[in-house]
């Protein structure tokens, strides 16, 4: 089936949507660009957890919240010490060394991520903090950290139905962990991988091109990757947790095909019929 343009999940789904609890790790977003969750929040289905280290972009940020949503000064890891790197580029500051060596092979990402600063900090590891025992979808975007804020969140991964996640594919910082132990941290976890969002790199240089100096022209250093519950395994999960991962790639991803998936899953478990009507809704 080729699906046509999504719709409002509403249009199939005969009473209120659930309200999903998003964590955002490393909140701070570039002006002019929506979160990635923007869809949920927009359709009036998400309430943000967030976290910015940053103590002056995380006061924007609530001052600019909505009504529900709470941001907090924490830097979120395994729970140990840590140092934060002030860079040059806000975001490309981190709880890990910028890897020099790597990063003058390319164009613009030496001077993006020099450190200008360096705090000593306390990291803060999810599961031990009360306000996210309730958490359905995890973003993460903290330049190399992510695998720490994975390992400071074992208890909270076994509730969690998506996760969004920055991978990186070569060690921008030092010593960090790359893709494949996010992969297979994940994987342990009982999740998949979905998709990724896009690739980034920069050129090596001398090269550039005229139009952009940022734009790739062959090695791929990041991405966003996703994650879901592994969907070979949706009734071992809750019918509120697949209906709430139905939601999150409808609305966010636009991942029909695996979306139709879940709420299949979630007929068998409530004896509805969502899944023909979403289907069908497709025709119309």
């Amino acid at each position: 089936m080729n699906p046509t343009p999504l719709f409002d999940l509403r249009k199939v789904i005969p009473f209120p949507l659930p309200t999903l609890t998003i964590l955002d790790v490393g909140a701070a977003a570039l002006a002019g660009h929506a979160v990635a969750y923007q869809e949920l929040l927009t359709l009036g289905v998400g309430r943000v957890i967030g976290f910015e280290p940053d103590e002056a972009a995380c006061a924007r940020l609530n001052a600019s919240a909505r009504p529900g949503d709470r941001y907090l000064p924490f830097a979120i890891g395994d729970g140990s010490a840590g140092v934060f790197r002030s860079c040059a580029n806000p975001f490309t500051s981190s709880l890990l060394e910028p890897n020099a060596p790597l990063l003058d092979l390319f164009q613009t990402l030496p001077t993006a991520c020099a450190v200008h600063g360096r705090t000593a900090l306390q990291t803060h590891r999810l599961d031990d903090l009360p306000e996210v025992a309730e958490a359905d979808f995890l973003k993460m975007d903290v330049q190399g950290a992510e695998y720490h804020v994975l390992q400071g969140a074992q208890r909270l991964l076994e509730r969690l139905v998506v996760i969004q996640t920055e991978v990186e594919f070569v060690p921008l910082y030092r010593d960090q962990p790359l893709f494949a132990d996010i992969d297979r941290s994940l994987r342990a976890a009982g999740f998949l991988f979905h998709r990724f969002l896009g690739m980034a790199g920069r050129p090596f240089s001398p090269f550039s091109l005229k139009e952009d100096s940022h734009k790739t022209i062959s090695q791929q250093l990041w991405s966003d990757a996703v994650y879901v519950r592994d969907f070979t395994r949706l009734d071992d999960w809750t019918a509120e947790q697949v209906l709430k991962m139905a939601i999150v790639l409808h609305t966010t991803y636009s991942s029909v095909d695996l979306a139709h998936l879940c709420l299949a899953a979630y007929d068998r478990k409530t004896k509805t019929a969502l899944a023909d009507a979403y289907l069908a809704a497709f025709s119309r």
